[in-house]
């Protein structure tokens, strides 16, 4: 008897202790909730899904787009909605070439240019086309008592909570004295926004809901305010039943359809083109919802409210309780609070915007930059912290569209004279090149899909993830492999000229050997010649040779130079912005046959006294940070996330600004996941836990379900 109760007790102790290692979640993540008491343009909020995303100002809703367009904009967007304009000019993309000499022939690359005239107009042509489109604005309309419309500094008394656990959003607010309270939501299923409005400014007339259509700027950005253009575009309201409406909206390449489902008296009617007056009345309380959708997906089956809350309630409980999970709370150091909000936001941000079916742009779906355009090289910094974080299938989701677009990276190869694909840099959702004299001539996005790959399979260790993407994984390496040029009285093989490292600080006529760029070559290769061997295929005698003769790291007075071709590296001031993507080549990436860590940390150590911190970009820090970690110097990566720089601020809706074109940069917010991953888990051949944060008893973060990085 009194052995079984000693085994019952230590049950019962392991048990106990196996609970209290568990971390709590909700409350983890609910700590975090965003709280707004002002009008603030550069603290909007979101809801969305991953493909959809809906951002509202202090008042629950999209009610003064013209304010905020100087902040963080309204948007609404989805990964569908997308517009071409007509060609009428007949452009052809041929315009947009220009012949780059590239060890002895000449390359033809899409690259901007002035002159002559309709070539000029053919670049802006084709970078402007695509362009992703702002939906629509759904905001109120407050009226004061003389009649006229409200402005931002009319509204008072403003207390707004993002619950980041369920994706809600509850702002209350005083107008002219009278209280309201707003409900926000988003399905996680359907690109459907759901709204609960209490306030007896309804039963007074005083407040309305406005719907309208903004017209695309075909600029580099898109705040979604633009509201007068010569576009013909037409906008049709009809009747889909009992409290129900249809607004279709017919454009150029697409016509789409926003339809309205409301419970409660309400009538609505058209205000001017392009613009409806949905007017509650009678009631105190209201509730509606609101769906996006293109026009060939036939008639709505728009979701009520109930339904959009359940979907929000059970999709962010369902995330939040998958993967991993990191708790700073038992760390002593001051900056572990913010550490952990900063991770926590992150993940709302990066699922809210970045888990499509596609690669994100570098602003997600709240408004446009670079057209709306992803860019490639990009979606590493979107993606990778997600299978770091046990969510592979996030990543995963976007990894089909390089099939769609494989055809299209094969056609330049092919227009290059390379083999296998040249993947795009700045694209559509169609794969389309887009025209950059910086853009067209990177390398650095190329090996990105082996490291997709690789993720994948580390995930699920089988044949059918080998045979899913080995096709793309092969045609990555053989451009890889035709790209480098071997100089026969050098006996090497170089990557260059012709060619702009991820530090965009180098003319691509005499630039050659980037070292990040050589090192990502050959830890690349090496991995799809393993492919090779875990499929049972023959080697490919071009891959070993270009690893085998590919050139070393170029080293100077015992650093890494940024380019074996800039030996004035570290004296040139503008060598000294931008990335220092030479940090890439062991922090990105793990230690290669082509590194000596003693010559990468006399480059770090000159880097970091001698960078010009305050011209670079919100990845900067993370990449710094990993480098740091992997060269066993913890104080310097927590250091590198906290530097005091404007492009590594944190605001408080979460989001890394830059500047005021650029006031969200989600690489910033994905970059700081993978880094806190890498930190917390490792990588391959550490074995300690917490292998990047200092070991001084300030941070004993606790973790769970984080994987190890290559």
């Amino acid at each position: 008897m009194k052995k079984v109760f000693i085994t019952l007790s230590l049950c019962l102790l392991l048990t106990t202790a196996k609970a209290q290692d568990k971390i709590d979640r909700k409350a983890l993540v609910s700590r975090h909730n965003v709280n707004i008491t002002k009008i603030d343009t550069l603290n909007s909020l979101s809801v969305g899904n991953g493909t959809f995303a809906f951002t509202v100002d202090a008042t629950g809703l999209q009610t003064f787009p013209d304010y905020y367009q100087a902040g963080v904009p309204l948007g609404t967007q989805s990964e569908w909605g997308w517009d071409a304009v007509p060609n009428t000019e007949n452009y052809k993309f041929e315009e947009t070439l220009r012949d780059f000499d590239q060890n002895g022939r000449k390359v033809p690359y899409s690259v901007q240019q002035k002159t002559p005239e309709h070539a000029a107009k053919a670049v802006e042509y084709f970078r402007a086309n695509a362009h992703r489109l702002q939906l629509g604005n759904l905001g109120f309309e407050f009226y004061k008592n003389d009649g006229t419309l409200a402005k931002p500094s009319d509204i008072k008394n403003i207390k707004q909570v993002l619950n980041v656990w369920t994706g809600e959003i509850e702002s209350t607010f005083t107008f002219e004295g009278t209280p309201v309270k707003v409900w926000t939501a988003s399905h996680q299923e359907k690109d459907v926004i759901g709204v609960k409005v209490a306030s007896d400014l309804m039963k007074k007339g005083q407040l309305k809901i406005r719907l309208r259509i903004p017209f695309p700027t075909m600029k580099w950005g898109d705040n979604g305010n633009q509201w007068k253009s010569d576009f013909k575009y037409t906008s049709t309201l009809s009747n889909n039943g009992k409290n129900e409406a249809i607004v279709s909206h017919k454009m150029d390449s697409i016509t789409y359809n926003i339809g309205l489902k409301w419970k409660g008296n309400a009538a609505i009617a058209q205000k001017e083109a392009h613009y409806y007056l949905l007017t509650p009345s009678k009631s105190n309380q209201f509730e509606f919802s609101c769906e996006f959708a293109p026009a060939h997906k036939g008639k709505l089956s728009i979701p009520d409210v109930a339904a959009v809350q359940s979907s929000s309630v059970a999709g962010w409980g369902k995330f939040w309780k998958s993967g991993a999970a990191v708790d700073f709370s038992q760390c002593t150091d001051e900056r572990a609070f913010e550490l952990e909000r900063r991770v926590i936001l992150s993940q709302y941000l990066t699922k809210l915007q970045c888990t499509g079916n596609e690669p994100p742009q570098e602003t997600g779906l709240t408004y446009n930059s670079w057209y709306g355009k992803p860019h490639l090289e990009m979606h590493w910094w979107h993606g990778v912290h997600f299978p770091l974080w046990g969510r592979a299938g996030l990543l995963e989701k976007s990894l089909p569209w390089y099939n769609k677009v494989y055809d299209n990276a094969k056609k330049i190869a092919e227009r290059q004279g390379f083999e296998g694909v040249r993947w795009q840099k700045m694209t559509d959702p169609d794969g389309n090149e887009a025209p950059s004299s910086i853009g067209a001539l990177l390398i650095w996005q190329q090996p990105h899909f082996i490291t997709y790959a690789e993720l994948m399979y580390r995930k699920y260790k089988d044949k059918a993830t080998l045979d899913l993407y080995k096709k793309r994984v092969f045609a990555t390496a053989d451009f890889m492999a035709s790209f480098a040029y071997y100089d026969k009285e050098k006996k090497r093989y170089i990557l260059g000229p012709g060619v702009i490292p991820a530090q965009e600080r180098f003319k691509a006529v005499e630039t050659f050997n980037p070292t990040y760029e050589l090192a990502y070559w050959n830890w690349a290769l090496n991995t799809a010649l393993e492919w090779k061997k875990r499929l049972g295929e023959p080697e490919v005698a071009k891959w070993k040779d270009v690893i085998a003769q590919l050139s070393k790291l170029p080293v100077q007075e015992n650093v890494y130079l940024a380019t074996e071709s800039a030996t004035d590296s570290y004296t040139n001031p503008e060598y000294k912005t931008d990335h220092p993507s030479v940090f890439g080549t062991y922090g990105m990436l793990p230690e290669t046959t082509l590194l000596d860590k003693k010559i990468m940390k006399n480059t770090f150590d000159l880097i970091w006294k001698t960078w010009s911190w305050e011209d670079t970009w919100g990845w900067d820090f993370p990449m710094t940070a990993m480098t740091a970690a992997r060269l066993g110097m913890r104080d310097k990566a927590v250091d590198a996330l906290f530097m005091k720089v404007q492009t590594n601020t944190y605001l408080a809706n979460g989001h890394n600004y830059q500047e005021d074109r650029l006031p969200i940069y989600l690489p910033g917010n994905g970059g700081l996941l993978t880094t806190v991953a890498m930190m917390c888990a490792g990588w391959d051949g550490t074995t300690e836990k917490n292998p990047g944060f200092p070991k001084d008893g300030k941070w004993n973060v606790r973790w769970e379900g984080l994987e190890k990085m290559f």
